[in-house]
């Protein structure tokens, strides 16, 4: 083993962690949020939530799960291309984004990640 695992953390290093999991927090708090408010208008939502829980899971390649990520960031940005209020269309990039972010990735959405947002949607 290399030195580097057994020095302490900078301090530098340890404010880099605390602002990475202060912004996770944020951002997951964030989706979980627009998730509930949406849900029950948005198709795709099983796929939104199953994504999520995928990039939380720690079996999940880093690749993949900056691949999901960055699908859920397009999905709280209050900016979108069609906006979200308008009915019938609002979510159409958003479903386009997820679309393309899960086929992207479709392998690593496990049975296990679906079951577990299926069980979550049902109670919200």
């Amino acid at each position: 083993m290399s030195d580097t695992f057994h020095s302490r953390f900078s301090a530098e290093e340890m404010a880099e962690i605390r602002r990475s999991l202060r912004d996770e927090a944020r951002f997951g708090s964030e989706f979980l949020g627009r998730l509930k408010r949406v849900a029950k208008r948005v198709p795709f939502a099983e796929d939104l939530l199953a994504a999520w829980i995928c990039t939380r899971d720690p079996a999940t390649p880093r690749r993949v799960r900056l691949t999901l990520l960055a699908a859920l960031g397009y999905f709280v940005l209050p900016l979108d291309a069609i906006p979200d209020i308008l009915p019938f269309i609002g979510f159409t990039d958003d479903a386009a984004v997820i679309a393309a972010a899960l086929a992207a990735v479709a392998g690593s959405i496990t049975p296990e990640h679906r079951e577990k947002a299926k069980r979550t949607l049902a109670e919200l």
